[in-house]
């Protein structure tokens, strides 16, 4: 069973978006390996807390975040 993780900040994006992330990877991972394995792929977000995620020595909070998506 293929399984992908997506780590994202917190209150970053709605239900919605998140379920549309989930259901759009899986489609997009199915039409490389195959309807089978498309089937049985496990896709989880994971919402980091803002603060506790940085990269380049700069912290990334949930503000950033907003504002690399254009809704801050």
């Amino acid at each position: 069973m293929p399984s992908i993780d997506i780590q994202v900040l917190e209150n970053v994006f709605t239900e919605d978006e998140k379920a549309r992330i989930i259901k759009n990877v899986t489609r997009a991972f199915g039409e490389i390996a195959g309807s089978t394995l498309e089937a049985s792929t496990s896709v989880r977000i994971h919402e980091v807390r803002s603060g506790a995620w940085g990269y380049g020595g700069r912290v990334l909070t949930t503000d950033d975040a907003r504002a690399m998506r254009g809704c801050g």
